[in-house]
């Protein structure tokens, strides 16, 4: 009975700092960014009212998702940094009270918000970006969708089944044309039946004209192709026209997981590079994750004798947080150049401070 309410008195301190630290960490990353792009679109797209509030609403869930790690090392930091200043915990020691399991009650609550987090980051997050840059594109900017961009890719679907793929390297907006093409049709159980290759296709007003491309038919058994035959001209069996193509196309922040391996597959089939998706598809999970990270590393460094104030809280807060996001730049940088796997890389920030979490509160239950 004691311990509950032990425990409940303990979440109850974290999680007051939390949404306390959630409330500050948003107002710093919306005055420092948010609010100054609002007043960009404002004076040089003379953006509506409706607009910058959509952008500014849209925006919230992006900036959020940053700050549930920092908040979880705040409230950490401060709630136990308050607990040791006052005494609380030399009281529990005494009862016999263990500090694992004093600590419990914070670490729980970071798994819990690790795993919300996860959550909110691929079901709430790739939504609001979409809308955001929606709202951005063509109410603000007012732009005709006619934007270049790489790695297109279109889709048609049979009742949830693929049943033709195209995957272009580049669209080109100025003149038009899709660069690298490879069209492939599917059969009944989702196996590749026809394959078209092009060098590039025009849009002529009316319809996609493949230019020097070869034709395969594949054969079921082997998977080996059966009919070949080149062309000069071709048209691509597509009905999207450029502004539906560059439309129906999203941005890394816009996909869910989901849409992050299904689009490294098709990289993949390919023999594009894939390290830039493959980091964000990883970061999707370390990052949500450094809150329990910071639960581990806020509870035993907020013991310190030096941690007995808010002030000193939030400057380690501050320094820790650098470290950590200094830690992610870097796996990132190694991901993206190649020399180390992305998912190896984009992991160090997180075996870093798991470890760095351990040692700390090792030390601190002796």
């Amino acid at each position: 009975m004691h311990l509950r309410i032990l425990d409940k008195y303990i979440f109850r301190e974290v999680f007051l700092t939390f949404l306390f630290g959630i409330a500050a960490f948003t107002a710093v990353f919306v005055g420092s960014g948010t609010l100054f792009s609002i007043a960009k679109y404002i004076t040089e797209y003379g953006a509506s009212l409706q607009s910058v509030v959509k952008i500014f609403v849209l925006g919230l869930p992006g900036v959020i998702m940053w700050t549930f790690p920092m908040s979880m090392l705040l409230a950490s930091l401060l709630t136990f940094g308050k607990l040791s200043s006052s005494s609380e915990i030399t009281a529990m020691k005494s009862c016999g009270i263990s500090f694992s399991r004093i600590a419990a009650p914070a670490i729980i609550m970071g798994f819990v918000v690790s795993i919300g987090a996860i959550a909110f980051n691929e079901y709430v997050v790739p939504w609001a970006n979409t809308a955001y840059h929606n709202v951005l594109y063509y109410e603000i900017q007012g732009n005709s969708g006619m934007k270049s961009q790489e790695h297109i890719i279109l889709k048609e679907l049979d009742h949830d089944k693929i049943k033709r793929l195209v995957y272009a390297r580049v669209y080109n907006a100025e003149t038009q044309t899709l660069q690298s093409i490879t069209l492939q049709e599917f059969n009944a159980d989702s196996k590749v039946s026809h394959v078209e290759n092009a060098e590039f296709a025009e849009w002529n007003g009316d319809e996609w004209i493949m230019h020097n491309g070869m034709i395969y038919d594949i054969a079921q058994q082997d998977g080996q192709s059966e009919h070949t035959m080149r062309f000069n001209k071709q048209v691509l069996p597509i009905k999207a026209n450029p502004k539906q193509i560059v439309r129906e196309q999203k941005e890394l922040e816009e996909m869910t997981m989901k849409e992050l391996r299904e689009q490294i597959e098709i990289m993949k089939t390919q023999y594009v590079d894939t390290k830039t998706v493959e980091a964000e598809l990883y970061q999707r999970v370390t990052v949500p994750l450094a809150s329990l990270i910071f639960a581990l590393v806020g509870v035993p460094l907020g013991l310190q004798p030096t941690r007995n104030s808010s002030s000193a809280g939030f400057a380690m807060s501050v320094i820790i947080i650098f470290f950590y996001y200094a830690l992610m730049t870097l796996g990132n940088a190694l991901a993206r150049g190649g020399i180390l796997p992305p998912m190896l890389a984009v992991w160090i920030p997180n075996i870093v401070g798991m470890a760095a979490g351990f040692v700390l509160i090792r030390r601190a239950s002796r």
